[in-house]
């Protein structure tokens, strides 16, 4: 009998050693099934918070553009989507087409957009800007719109502080009616209407546009930067969202200048139009800050 209740015993030691509990498995089995449920969800919420590497900003429409290849402004204008994305404006930006190779930028963008005679952006803009003063208004033009035949429209609206944003391109040329002279065209370029090159002595010097209005008080920020590599594409965009805001703070009228290429009218293929740029258009016009009205306070 006694020995009936040792070997008992025994197996009942043996099974409580073998056999864990519904309890203990339970225990057991929940790290191991909320490490798996955590896996999951990290790997869920790195998927939901990068699905793209590179995508095209919300303020941009769809349609493809109709620049040619190796041309800047495709560049520039996504910087400026991207801005108006990433400071969630789209709704309220209104954006005024220049005359010139951006002339159809209203299929471009989403926001809404308005068309404006040869060189009057600047002038539509202050209008817009008066009656919505809510809005973010800005103009895209290129050198010939804004340097030439609306220089009078720049400097006044520069001059009275009128609170509009200008992108302003210069690729130191006429590109969309062949390839002329520009006010900003270097000494010496050669175009169809300079085919000795840029005669100083009867066509003047190239107009240094961010040099000129920044002498002006009206003028918050006046800013030059190019797209010609990786780092100066950041720095471009951090020059068209920091003019936007010094917009919406209501602080004047802020100018991105921008240096392009414009390989067609330069005749050059894509890659050579950026070193010409690098090696002739970058010394005549220095990038950088030329009148910032926020960094002259906090100084």
């Amino acid at each position: 009998m006694s020995e009936t209740r040792a070997i008992a015993a025994k197996a009942a030691v043996v099974t409580a050693t073998a056999a864990p509990t519904a309890e203990s498995v339970a225990a057991t089995a929940a790290p191991a099934v909320e490490s798996t449920a955590a896996n999951v969800t990290t790997k869920k919420n790195k998927k939901e918070k990068s699905p793209y590497l590179y995508k095209r900003p919300q303020a941009l429409t769809e349609r493809p553009n109709t620049y040619c290849p190796g041309c800047s402004h495709g560049i520039i204008q996504r910087l400026v989507a991207e801005c108006i994305d990433d400071l969630g404006i789209e709704g309220k930006t209104i954006g005024i087409c220049p005359v010139g190779c951006a002339v159809t930028a209203y299929e471009f963008y989403s926001c809404d957009m308005a068309q404006a005679a040869h060189g009057r952006a600047p002038a539509v803009a202050t209008g817009m800007k008066r009656a919505n003063p809510d809005n973010v208004i800005f103009t895209y033009q290129g050198d010939g719109d804004l340097a030439s035949i609306g220089m009078a429209e720049t400097v006044h609206s520069a001059t009275r502080g009128e609170k509009i944003t200008l992108i302003f391109i210069n690729n130191a040329i006429y590109g969309m009616t062949g390839g002329q002279m520009a006010p900003t065209s270097l000494p010496g370029q050669v175009t169809q209407t300079s085919p000795y090159g840029r005669d100083t002595a009867t066509a003047g010097f190239p107009i240094r546009v961010c040099e000129l209005l920044s002498t002006l008080d009206g003028v918050a920020l006046a800013e030059r930067v190019t797209v010609n590599n990786p780092k100066n594409v950041r720095i471009a965009k951090r020059a068209i969202k920091k003019a936007f805001k010094y917009q919406m703070e209501g602080l004047g009228f802020t100018i991105v200048e921008v240096l392009a290429t414009c390989p067609t009218n330069w005749g050059m293929n894509p890659m050579k139009s950026f070193s010409w740029l690098e090696e002739n258009m970058i010394p005549y016009y220095p990038l950088g800050v030329f009148k910032d009205k926020k960094a002259e306070v906090l100084k």
